[in-house]
């Protein structure tokens, strides 16, 4: 059950920030953050509000039932009203509990999506690159922002590597579930019996690092410059443009190439070295929080094989919360990647739930 303060505390920050916006007298960047807060207390206000009248109309419910007064019409509506409010009483705690879960501060955040051609060869580069593509599919529909950070193509015209930036509204809460292998069953065009061949791509998913997140001092950096070079090792470049950079402390590496401009590559390179860094020390944290605990998605481990795509039989498996849909050719084009976001939300809330009850 849930503390009634807690409930109060819901309702009497709503009214606050209510009188607060009527008032007319909050400049425009705090009006801003205070019509967020109160936009997402809208989401639950009603929920609060039926949760606490629930003790005073079930206590008159059941006057009426008890009443000897009472005919039985009225008896057999106050008995399935009661009904009713016992159901809601349970859906509104369970809102209320969902609402108050601590927030992942980076939800709100741009991402870095990293994919790299896994196990399969050519085959492999092909799939990442066909990943890409339904990533770049989604972003569209949603009216999302995606630039191309760096890019390492295959001889068979596939991806070896892809990072990019996707900048939106809330993109890391959407994308998160992402990380991990991501597993293909198909026939390549290369194939002349027909068998079905397995090959996988991994992907991963940072949230954008801001100079406020991670402080990086330069005494922590090595910075190595090279000749930069195209596929097949040939050279690119005349010049030494090509940027490596070490983070000291963390061992994290990031080495950019994609400019001509040796300046462009740093910074190129510093904004996903910033993200690692982010990454890696919320990475640190949840694996002090959840010593004792495994949740079945959101662990970020990128060596745990979260999907399947197989083409033959036109599904997609997500093994993390065993929800196949046999609409592929739907996913691949983007159309259906909010009905699985969604379910990995729902899960992962339901996870966190339960740590905490």
């Amino acid at each position: 059950m849930l503390p009634q303060e807690k409930v109060l505390n819901l309702i009497d920050r709503h009214l606050k920030l209510e009188k607060e916006l009527s008032s007319g007298d909050v400049d425009k960047k705090k009006y801003a953050e205070i019509s967020k807060e109160y936009s997402e207390l809208n989401n639950i206000i009603k929920h609060a509000k039926e949760y606490l009248n629930y003790n005073k109309v079930s206590d008159e419910l059941n006057n009426i039932i008890n009443d000897k007064n009472s005919d039985e019409e009225m008896k057999e509506l106050a008995n399935s009203e009661l009904e009713n409010l016992k159901n809601n009483y349970q859906i509104n705690e369970k809102k209320i509990k969902l609402f108050l879960l601590p927030k992942d501060l980076a939800d709100s955040k741009n991402a870095i999506i990293e994919i790299r051609a896994g196990t399969g060869g050519l085959e492999a580069s092909l799939f990442a690159s066909d990943l890409y593509k339904m990533y770049e599919k989604v972003c569209q529909k949603k009216n999302w922002i995606i630039e191309v950070i760096s890019i390492s193509k295959s001889e068979a015209g596939g991806l070896k590597e892809i990072i990019a930036l996707i900048k939106g509204k809330n993109i890391y809460s959407s994308l998160k579930y992402e990380s991990g292998v991501h597993r293909v069953q198909r026939v390549p065009d290369t194939e002349t019996q027909g068998r079905v061949h397995t090959s996988a791509a991994t992907v991963a998913v940072l949230p954008e690092a801001e100079d406020l997140d991670i402080k990086i001092d330069d005494k922590d950096l090595r910075i190595d410059v090279f000749r930069s070079s195209g596929p097949g090792g040939q050279s690119v470049n005349t010049t030494d443009s090509a940027v490596r950079i070490t983070h000291i402390p963390t061992g994290i590496v990031v080495s950019q190439q994609d400019e001509k401009s040796q300046i462009r590559n740093k910074e190129k390179g510093l904004k996903i070295l910033r993200s690692r860094i982010y990454d890696y020390e919320r990475q640190k944290i949840d694996q002090e929080r959840s010593k004792d605990r495994k949740s079945k998605i959101g662990t970020g481990d990128r060596s745990e094989r979260i999907r399947t795509y197989n083409f033959p039989q036109g599904r997609v498996t997500d093994h993390r919360i065993n929800l196949t849909l046999h609409k592929l050719e739907e996913f691949m084009e983007g159309e259906i990647f909010d009905e699985i976001v969604e379910n990995l939300s729902l899960q992962a809330q339901i996870d966190e739930l339960n740590k905490s009850s």
